[in-house]
């Protein structure tokens, strides 16, 4: 086989072959529609089956109560409420604006570091055992902890989603580096370049692809931490929100964020997905 060239049967198949064929070899890619399809297909999977077990107008009729899972028509009727009298806008921003902070400067110290020790190793090993200490804490038990260090405002919020998340993103960024392969560095090297300028222009640069991937990825992380946060002393929030409709018995609503937190995400990673895409554009598989 040629350099750069695919193994038969890998990245594609015979030209006669049929997607409905190659959609069962391994490592297939499928059409771009036929991946929407799967996908459409799984939510509606997922929707038919509850509809199912919740339906009925008599409760007593249902395979489950609405008091432990209500109907698709109860969660929607949620909503309303839910924009109004409970302040779902308000709620979205403010926790948005939790993460963003939050994650965001886990990313502005934790990516950087993280490339360096990916590049030298020392530095990884040094800050090695740190790193497998922060990301193996309970993170229930940084609430009390960041409670203690920085009072019950904002500020302790976004600081408990930047500790809970920066050793992934450290992590995350410096297996990006090592996975660089090493023929890079000495075609670098023999051509007379510096240290410094290996890690600048030639680690760095391929390297980044990969940690924007993974930072998306982590996003989805953050966002799940922030729900913790939110339930300690937050007077708006998502988080704030599911513990104000357990407390009154309204699981409809808790559905309904759970939703909503769904598809906020998914629009999020669709933006950060188009933005990759735009700043690399020679990485075809993003």
């Amino acid at each position: 086989m040629s350099d750069g060239g695919q193994a038969p049967g890998v990245g594609g198949g015979p030209p006669g072959d049929s997607w409905t064929k190659r959609l069962f070899r391994l490592r297939e890619e499928p059409p771009y529609y036929v991946r929407i399809l799967l996908g459409v297909s799984s939510v509606g999977l997922l929707l038919l089956v509850w509809g199912g077990m919740t339906s009925g107008d008599i409760p007593e009729h249902r395979a489950i109560s609405p008091a432990v899972l209500p109907s698709l028509g109860e969660t929607a009727q949620s909503l309303p409420r839910l924009f109004g009298e409970r302040g779902l806008i308000a709620s979205i921003a403010a926790s948005l604006t939790r993460v963003f902070l939050g994650f965001g400067l886990a990313c502005v110290i934790g990516i950087p570091f993280g490339m360096l020790a990916g590049a030298w190793r020392p530095l990884n090993a040094f800050v090695t055992p740190l790193v497998i200490f922060g990301r193996n804490i309970p993170i229930a038990a940084l609430i009390p902890l960041t409670l203690m260090w920085f009072g019950i405002d904002e500020t302790q919020k976004v600081m408990f989603l930047f500790i809970a998340t920066v050793p992934f993103v450290f992590s995350s960024a410096a297996s990006a580096v090592v996975a660089i392969h090493q023929r890079y560095v000495e075609t670098a090297q023999t051509l007379g370049a510096s240290s410094w300028q290996v890690f600048r222009k030639v680690l760095a640069p391929l390297a980044l692809p990969q940690v924007f991937t993974d930072q998306r990825q982590l996003f989805g992380l953050a966002f799940g931490y922030i729900m913790l946060a939110e339930l300690v002393n937050a007077k708006r929030g998502l988080g704030f929100l599911i513990q104000m409709s357990q407390k009154r018995s309204q699981p409809e609503d808790i559905l309904m964020i759970l939703v909503i937190i769904g598809l906020l995400a998914w629009l999020i990673d669709k933006t950060l997905s188009w933005f990759q895409r735009g700043l690399f554009p020679y990485r075809r598989d993003l």
